[in-house]
């Protein structure tokens, strides 16, 4: 099975295990700050059941329909996790609002926060895991899935926070006030989530580095070719696509001309993992005398 499959299983998996617990924590206490984690718990459940989803389609091989294959379904998925963030900030800000005017006294507060630390400790661990492989494996659906559960972790650090302070001070009314603020910092992190997906499925160019390893790699190893132009990359999830046009003295033929077109493309998907690379041949007589020179 891809490990990208197996991952995403194990968070759904983990997911379902954290709803449980902030829901017995919220049930034992009646707190509208753990109320709030509970809830973005089950927004979690349920990104991570889309994650699964997107990851399953984007492996999927291309076809006569889809060319380029299905790498990109992994955005709508980051797309889709970036709403319910910010939805699930709106409905605590909501919740939070109301018990502000009417606080109520909280019931079994120890045990309460003992419980949603365990819990924050399982999403901690396996959000940053999740965030560091996903970026190894080059899955934007595993980075958005494990930032989620990162968002998570915070909200629940504010929770045990204020329930913490609820606990030694008696004021009841810093519950939804913590609530609140935590809903904010949900708000920004789902805002810039949806935008980063959003600028993906823009075709987005590779970073800086990688064109410039690009830029490198063509003029060490184009040996018999003349310049290269035009480079062009673009992101699809955890492919990169390269295309650019390279110069050949005129009286080259064309099978000769293949070969230094596969030599390149060899060494570039070897130092760019998970690329595609297209060259356009040209003759001498289209030299434009500028991008990579080759050595």
């Amino acid at each position: 099975m891809d490990r990208t499959i197996r991952l995403a299983q194990y968070s759904l998996l983990l997911g379902l295990l954290i709803l449980g617990l902030k829901g017995g924590a919220y049930v034992l206490t009646g707190s509208v700050a753990l109320y709030s984690d509970a809830l973005e718990s089950i927004i979690n459940v349920v990104a991570a059941g889309a994650a699964l989803f997107a990851l399953s389609i984007a492996r999927r091989p291309a076809d006569a329909d889809h060319p380029y294959g299905h790498a990109k379904a992994e955005y709508f998925s980051a797309v889709l996790e970036g709403v319910l963030i910010v939805l699930a900030a709106f409905s605590i800000l909501y919740s939070a609002y109301q018990d502000l005017q009417a606080p109520k006294p909280l019931e079994a507060l120890g045990l309460g926060l003992l419980v949603s630390l365990g819990a924050t400790l399982l999403n901690a661990g396996y959000g940053l895991y999740l965030i560091r492989t996903g970026r190894q494996l080059r899955s934007p659906a595993l980075v958005a899935d494990g930032q989620h559960l990162m968002t998570d972790v915070v909200t629940s650090g504010g929770v045990l926070v204020g329930l913490g302070l609820v606990a030694v001070t008696g004021w009841t009314i810093l519950d939804p006030v913590m609530a609140m603020l935590v809903a904010l910092n949900i708000l920004w992190v789902g805002w810039r989530l949806v935008g980063t997906s959003l600028r993906s499925l823009l075709d987005e160019a590779a970073p800086p580095e990688t064109q410039a390893l690009i830029r490198r790699l063509v003029a060490e190893h184009a040996e018999g070719a003349l310049e290269a132009h035009d480079l062009r990359t673009r992101h699809a999830g955890r492919l990169t696509f390269i295309d650019f046009h390279l110069v050949v003295p005129e009286h080259l033929t064309v099978g000769q001309a293949h070969a230094i077109c596969d030599r390149l493309e060899q060494v570039i998907e070897q130092e760019v993992p998970e690329s595609e690379v297209t060259i356009h041949v040209e003759p001498e007589s289209a030299a434009k005398h500028r991008g990579v020179l080759v050595l």
